[in-house]
Order: structure tokens, then C-alpha cells, then sequence
């Protein structure tokens, strides 16, 4: 603890300042109805719009279903077995392609030159060529379980990162950017571990919950390195990264978690940076704004919190959402 506080003393010294002009950004879910619609929110949680994935929803029990690079933006159709691209001019967001997942797609990542897609007994790859992407995969991976129980996949040098609720947190190499051989079992998985979920990366690691066992992993060169414990805060589920913050949502708690993060160390530095009505299915960052989607009874809300260079979330907006929503991402206005 001492150690990571050290390394953020200068930079958090004095009054707290806010990381971005966080007024400029937009936050992005989908309705995750039958006929799913792609929903954008300014940073103050007023509704700009709606726009039809020409898909169905339906998916739950993950994270990463909605994701963006630059001007593009991916959304997981789960009932309709297809992935939405969308570009953003200067009109808003518009549908530039549906692509066709070879199982039912429940996360998405951005590579360098690909789009991943995981799906609920597969993964694989789809080459991107400015705004669209290859029809057809460069690359599948059946994943280790395949028993429908797939979460998140993130990207790594050089591989895939994915978590299987079903207790597995496995690897998938690339080449040349695609998908390629078979999933290898993350090493050193400890051994009470009971649902990892949630992930998120940032060079060459990945943290991973845990989340009935109420804890949080460090995963690095196909090995789990650290496992921290979530304290009083039960089930942490979902995980962004702002700087050297580390931010959970944790479901039955219905509260965000604040860490610290350096090297190898995971340090819970605020047991709840905020609250929240329902219970959380998704959080992400960026542009000086952290965004949750909570729910429960089949409503959803998108609670906006605004973020300040020493972790501190004051909320912003929150708007409802007349059915059970999936997946949110941040989109900074200079994209």
C-alpha cells in the first residue's frame, strides 16, 4: 500500500482536477431488445440516439458487448448470432456493416487491424479494412469449456485473454492478428477460483475477476501473478482502468470499488467509490467519465460519473432504460 501511494503522491497533491472535458463525451449502449437499438448518451445522461443494430439482443452474464475503436463501434446481436459495425460522422452513428458470428456472440474487442468475437463456444477474428471488416473469420478457436458460459475476451501482445464463468481463464494465440491454434489454461488459477468474469486489459496484462469468490487476478504471461481479496464488497464482476485507478462493479453489493494498481500490486483503495440503485452488468472509462449500467426487473439505468485525477467519481446523470441493457463504452468526442 505504501509503495503504490509513493508513486501517486506528486501527481495527487493539491485540489483535485478533472482528468478531460468530460462534457465533450458520449456514452454508448443497446437496448439488448428483440430488436436491439444502439442508445447514445451525452455525459449529463440526456438520450441523442437511437439507432437499430438490425439484430437481436438477448444476451446477459457478460461484459464487453459493446466496444470502440476511433470512429467505429461493435455491438454483439446474441439472438441473431451477428456483430453490428458502427461508424460515427459527423451526424452520429450510423450502421456500416452486420457481420455473422459463427456462435452467438456475447463480447467484442478491438486489435490493431481485427475485430475479436467471442461467442458462446467460440472465438474468432474478422480482419478490419478501414470501416468495415472481412464477411468471413481469418480465424476460430473453439473455447476450453463451450458449455455457454463464455464472458469477456480482451486483447494482449500476441493473444486473446478470455474468462468461461464455468471457472476457466484460458489464452488463444494470434498471428498476424488472427485468431490461431487452440486455448491454452491460464497457469496458476487459484484454487478456490469460482466465476471469473469481468476483464480488462492494458499492455501486457489483464485483471480478472473473480467474482464469487470475491476477489480480483493479475494475469501476465499466461500465469495469474497476484489475487487480491474485494473486502466488504461482495462479487466484483466488471473492470475498467482510468490511469493507475482500477474501478470494479460489484453486483449484489450494488456499489463501485476503487483499487490502486503498480507492477504486481492490486490495492483496494476505497471499498465504495460510489453507489448505485441496481445491481451493476457492465462499467467502462474514459474521456474523465466512468459509465455503469445497473438494473434489476428487466430495467436498466446508465448512471454517468465524472472523474478527477485522484479517483473520485461524482455522478453526473443517470437516465432509465425500459429493458434490461448490455454493455456500455465511453467515446471521447475527438474520435
Amino acid at each position: 500500500m505504501k509503495t503504490i501511494r509513493a508513486l501517486l503522491a506528486l501527481p495527487l497533491l493539491g485540489a483535485a482536477t478533472y482528468l478531460y472535458a468530460a462534457s465533450d463525451a458520449l456514452v454508448v449502449t443497446s437496448s439488448n431488445t428483440a430488436q436491439n437499438q444502439l442508445l447514445v448518451y451525452n455525459s449529463s445522461g440526456s438520450l441523442l440516439q437511437s439507432v437499430p443494430t438490425q439484430g437481436q439482443g438477448g444476451v446477459g452474464g457478460n461484459a464487453g458487448g459493446i466496444q470502440a475503436k476511433g470512429n467505429l463501434l461493435a455491438v454483439v446481436n446474441f439472438g441473431s448470432q451477428s456483430v453490428t459495425l458502427f461508424e460515427r460522422d459527423g451526424s452520429g452513428f450510423q450502421v456500416k456493416q452486420v457481420l455473422p458470428a459463427v456462435s452467438n456472440p456475447v463480447s467484442v474487442a478491438f486489435g490493431t487491424d481485427h475485430l475479436y468475437v467471442l461467442g458462446t463456444t467460440t472465438v474468432e477474428s474478422h480482419r478490419l479494412f478501414g470501416a468495415t471488416a472481412a464477411l468471413a473469420p481469418d480465424g476460430v478457436s473453439p473455447l476450453l469449456l463451450a458449455d455457454g458460459s463464455a464472458a469477456q475476451v480482451g486483447v494482449l501482445p500476441g493473444e486473446l485473454v478470455i474468462t468461461e464463468k464455468n471457472n476457466v481463464i484460458e489464452t488463444v494465440s494470434l498471428i498476424g492478428g488472427a485468431v490461431g491454434g487452440f486455448p491454452a489454461l491460464v497457469q496458476n488459477i487459484p484454487a478456490n477460483v469460482n466465476a471469473p468474469f469481468g476483464l480488462v486489459t492494458r499492455g501486457d496484462a489483464a485483471y480478472v475477476t473473480i467474482a464469487h469468490s470475491d476477489e480480483i487476478s493479475l494475469v501476465r504471461k499466461d500465469a495469474v501473478l497476484t489475487t487480491t481479496a474485494s473486502g466488504t464488497q461482495h462479487a466484483p464482476c466488471w473492470l475498467t482502468l482510468a490511469g493507475p485507478f482500477l474501478f470494479s462493479s460489484n453486483s449484489p453489493s450494488k456499489t463501485i470499488s476503487r483499487y490502486v494498481v503498480a507492477g504486481q500490486q492490486i490495492v483496494q483503495d476505497a471499498a465504495i467509490a460510489a453507489s448505485l440503485i441496481g445491481s451493476p452488468t457492465d462499467i467502462a472509462s474514459g474521456a474523465g467519465l466512468v459509465a455503469v449500467i445497473d438494473g434489476s426487473g428487466g430495467i436498466s439505468r446508465v448512471s454517468i460519473f465524472a472523474l478527477d485525477d485522484q479517483g473520485n467519481l461524482v455522478l453526473q446523470g443517470s437516465a432509465p432504460i425500459a429493458s434490461a441493457a448490455n454493455g456500455v463504452v465511453v467515446v471521447a468526442s475527438g474520435n
